[in-house]
């Protein structure tokens, strides 16, 4: 970039998108994705929450500890407590950033802060000024910015520059924005605040009328110079803007952005399927960038033209995002030494040797099953592998399942319920059903099936098959995920994942009351 400004790309994939329900990552998931969005070149990472809960909080520091390339931030309501928290959690990281926010629209400062105006000024600055006091970087953001009057926006806006902000986001915190209006607001802003070419001004929308990718386009358009974004456009209700439909967006219309990102965007494809794994929110075929098909031409004139001249029909190169011909990279024979080697290069760094040869053992045991192992097979065996170990009440032992034309399925398996193996058998409405009912006729976990997804690694039949489950149990959602060759018994892993999950009750709550 010589004479293109700088578009700060922050991810907050680790914070809002753990929002989702199902969707919360333990620390070590947390570290696994932060060192990718770095090998990504994020510019900022919100890592979370850190007041939310002791487990978050460690999250984050983690995350500080690890992460060397890309700033480290913490998110904290505008009171001292949590500011004070997010400084303790950020104190090790190479650089920290403290993002605080109050809401400033009529309608929550009267209905949920019950303060006046002028006391969310005087908080707004006692926050900012506190946060100044752990770290020079510090961004502030007016909650439920889109609904906010813009004279009172623009009063708290200056007085937060001049007690030490350098960021200012705006919000669309409910997704209510549309990209006219949303992008005539930055610009207003921007020119009637006095002291606003002391700070960045930053947006951060929600996909509620799926406008996020567009409203955050607008902004950048005038004058916006950091987009708030996730992998996958994951988040809580509709989500949060696309990362990679920003971040290409901008790469590809350089004739029309006054801009540019510093991602190497060829690690997009990559750190959509860790988080995808991670989460278990499946990718949808047709997602743009990331999606299976979103190279794919099936079209017989379309087909024609791209061989003729890639682009008659495509207007991005899928090299650029990560995509490429699935490559075989180990088999059975290959030994320790070039497994571990591979995974780095993946980006998987495995702490201990005992974890190592733990994913060793299940490599060899797939490669036992699956001739070709591909990227994608080891991304996966790495995730259920952590998925297995973490928090482990209900264990699999062994099962048995027979589904025969004119049969009704049945299912015989064992569990190791908190130690103690217990039998369970039951019969469904097919294999999957009935290793399910055969799951609960032992934990008796009283959660209710929200989701089924089943999802093929890479191609051909003897491909791992991903599968995701949701259960909801008084008001609480969990996703689980698992892996295998044999695709019932990835669903009984996901199904004990997802119990497992459940049963934790340390598992984080935000505490906030509202949203960025």
């Amino acid at each position: 970039m010589t004479d293109k400004e700088h578009l700060i790309i922050f991810d907050t994939t680790l914070r809002d998108g753990e929002q989702s329900p199902g969707a919360s990552m333990t620390r070590d998931e947390k570290v696994r994705i932060a060192t990718a969005l770095e090998r990504l070149r994020v510019d900022v990472i919100e890592a979370g929450f850190p007041a939310a809960s002791n487990g978050d909080f460690e999250a984050v520091q983690a995350v500080a500890r690890a992460v060397k390339d890309s700033t480290v931030c913490g998110l904290a309501r505008a009171l001292e407590r949590d500011i004070d928290r997010a400084g303790e959690a950020l104190k090790d990281a190479h650089a920290g950033r403290i993002h605080t926010f109050i809401a400033t629209s009529p309608i929550h400062m009267e209905k949920k802060l019950k303060m006046s105006p002028d006391q969310v000024v005087e908080q707004a600055v006692i926050a900012v000024k506190r946060a100044r006091q752990h770290c020079d970087d510090v961004e502030f953001s007016p909650e439920d910015a889109g609904r906010s009057e813009i004279d009172f926006l623009c009063r708290v806006i200056e007085a937060v520059i001049d007690a030490g902000a350098r960021t200012i986001n705006i919000p669309d915190t409910v997704g209510y924005a549309v990209p006219h209006q949303f992008g005539s607001l930055i610009a207003q802003l921007r020119e009637r605040i006095p002291n606003a070419d002391k700070a960045i001004f930053s947006v951060h929308c929600h996909n509620d009328l799926g406008l996020a990718v567009a409203n955050s386009l607008a902004a950048v358009q005038h004058g916006a110079r950091q987009v708030e974004c996730t992998i996958n456009g994951l988040g809580e209700r509709a989500g949060n803007a696309a990362l990679e439909e920003i971040a290409m967006t901008v790469r590809t219309r350089q004739d029309y952005f006054a801009c540019d990102t510093r991602l190497d965007t060829t690690q997009i494809v990559n750190c959509s399927r860790l988080v995808s794994g991670i989460t278990g929110f499946p990718v949808q075929p047709n997602k743009a960038i990331v999606g299976a098909n979103a190279f794919a031409h099936e079209s017989g004139i379309h087909q024609d033209g791209v061989l003729k001249h890639r682009e008659t029909y495509e207007i991005m190169r899928a090299e650029d995002v990560g995509w490429q011909q699935n490559r075989m990279v180990l088999g059975k024979h290959s030994g320790r030494n070039a497994f571990r080697a591979r995974l780095e290069e993946l980006g998987v760094r495995l702490a201990t040797v005992e974890e190592l040869n733990e994913a060793f053992r299940r490599f060899k045991d797939l490669a036992d099953k699956k001739h070709e192992i591909f990227d994608e097979d080891l991304q996966a065996l790495v995730t259920d592998a952590t998925l297995g170990s973490a928090n482990e009440r209900v264990k699999l032992v062994s099962m048995r399942v027979c589904s025969e034309t004119g049969e009704t399925p049945r299912a015989d398996l064992v569990l190791s319920l908190d130690g103690e193996e217990e039998p369970g058998t039951a019969i469904g409405g097919g294999p999957v059903d009935a290793t399910f009912r055969a799951i609960e006729s032992i934990a008796n976990s009283g959660a209710t099936l929200k989701l089924y997804s089943v999802n093929a690694i890479t191609s051909g039949t003897d491909a791992q098959g991903e599968v995701t489950v949701r259960l909801e149990k008084g008001g609480r959602v969990v996703n689980g995920a698992g892996a295998d060759t044999d695709i019932v018994i990835a669903s009984a892993k996901a199904y004990l994942n997802a119990l497992n999950k459940l049963s934790n009750v340390s598992e984080r709550a935000h505490p906030q009351t509202g949203d960025v």
